[in-house]
């Protein structure tokens, strides 16, 4: 985020800055403006790279919007299935989507960026680390559930939580 900050002040700079009059009166014309067109498309590429990064790697099970009223009103029982179900759905679709989102991106392979010196490949590769993080991070879920059941509390606000504790003791 601070890469994609500095880049995009960078970029208010270089737009309002250096075609001023006062900017050409005290530097002349040493920077020309059109050398910058890269600070959009590198933009572009930290957030591409900062969305997918985080969600696989920093976003926990809990950040994500979940609809759960029939998961937490269920049995313990009831919501093992809902739980290696639905981490065994998300794996499949997940995973079964490499290959034909591979196939897609073939072209990438020869195809370089209009203003960064790289090809586009490297750029969207981050998408099958997503994938595969992913899909690792709720194939784990799917085991530990087999192992020892659902976890209820993990869809528990803390603010919910502490009713769920008055309610127990």
């Amino acid at each position: 985020m601070a890469a994609i900050f500095c880049t995009f002040i960078l970029q208010i700079v270089v737009r309002y800055a250096v075609g001023s009059e006062w900017f050409v009166a005290t530097f002349g014309n040493t920077i020309d403006a059109s050398y910058f067109g890269w600070t959009v498309e590198f933009i572009l590429v930290l957030w591409l790279w900062t969305i997918f990064w985080g969600n696989a790697f920093v976003v926990q099970d809990r950040d994500h919007v979940t609809f759960d009223i029939l998961y937490n009103g269920a049995s313990r029982q009831v919501r093992t299935v809902f739980a290696i179900l639905g981490a065994v759905i998300i794996v499949v679709a997940l995973w079964s989507s490499i290959g034909p989102t591979y196939d897609r991106m073939k072209l990438l392979r020869i195809k370089s960026s209009a203003t960064l010196p790289i090809k586009m490949l490297p750029i969207y590769s981050i998408y099958f680390v997503f994938l595969g993080a992913v899909g690792l991070r709720y194939l784990w879920r799917a085991v530990e559930t087999v192992r020892h059941g659902a976890d209820r509390e993990l869809h528990v606000l803390p603010v919910e939580e502490a009713v769920h504790q008055e309610d127990k003791a």
